[in-house]
């Protein structure tokens, strides 16, 4: 991907800080455009594909948690990388934030250059992802994973994933009763990107979690290892 290609949607209500996010970006090569609320957000990511969305939570209107959520269910957009921004400390909202789909997430107030290096760190690893060659199909406990569609079938119907959410479902998956670690789950799915954390990876497998078990509550398929990790299920 070159410079000259990468677009970013930025969405932020604050004129002063959209201004800055999109000269930064700006003199890093990205083509930026900004949108004030959350409804022309929408409209625009339902009308063309952008290479990362910078998303405020605090929006007036519909807010950055709905406009993710909403990413994230369908469009030509539900792969995009997500990048959070709030005036927002607490662990609850960061959680939430992810929860909603986002990949990563960055207080206010922020360092124009941490910025600049999570929105490049994002669409390295989107880059990555997109020329990963095939790999095989996985079926077990009925979920067929297809790596070369992107697809989930989770007891024959369809699931939506994130890039994320698969990524994750598949490394377990595709190694039966392998125990992860989270700092191994950080590598695999988000390849050494520096600003995730092992409650990333909570909050990862809870999302899946909901999207695969019959009772998330009491998971049977990707399995907690007190102590070490991850697994999924023997074969």
């Amino acid at each position: 991907m070159t410079a000259a290609s990468r677009s970013v949607l930025v969405v932020e209500d604050d004129p002063h800080i959209q201004e800055l996010v999109c000269l930064h970006l700006g003199l890093d090569g990205y083509h930026c455009e900004p949108v004030a609320t959350g409804t022309d957000a929408l409209k625009t990511l339902g009308e063309r594909t952008v290479d990362v969305v910078v998303l405020d939570v605090m929006l007036p209107g519909v807010d950055g948690i709905a406009v993710c959520r909403a990413i994230r269910r369908q469009g030509l957009n539900r792969q995009t990388p997500v990048l959070m921004l709030t005036a927002r400390r607490e662990e609850s909202d960061t959680v939430v934030g992810l929860e909603s789909g986002a990949d990563d997430y960055l207080t206010k107030p922020f360092g124009v250059r941490e910025l600049v290096a999570r929105v490049n760190a994002l669409t390295r690893r989107a880059s990555r992802h997109a020329d990963d060659s095939p790999q095989r199909t996985v079926s077990l406990h009925g979920i067929e994973l297809d790596p070369a569609r992107r697809t989930v079938r989770v007891r024959g119907a369809l699931v939506e994933t994130t890039r994320q959410e698969f990524a994750l479902l598949y490394t377990l998956a595709s190694q039966p009763g392998v125990v992860f670690s989270r700092q191994r789950l950080l590598a695999k799915v988000w390849q050494g990107q520096a600003f995730v954390t092992d409650r990333s990876v909570d909050t990862l497998v809870k999302r899946v979690r909901r999207k695969v078990e019959v009772d998330p509550s009491a998971p049977r398929i990707v399995q907690t290892i007190w102590g070490d990790g991850y697994k999924c299920a023997d074969a």
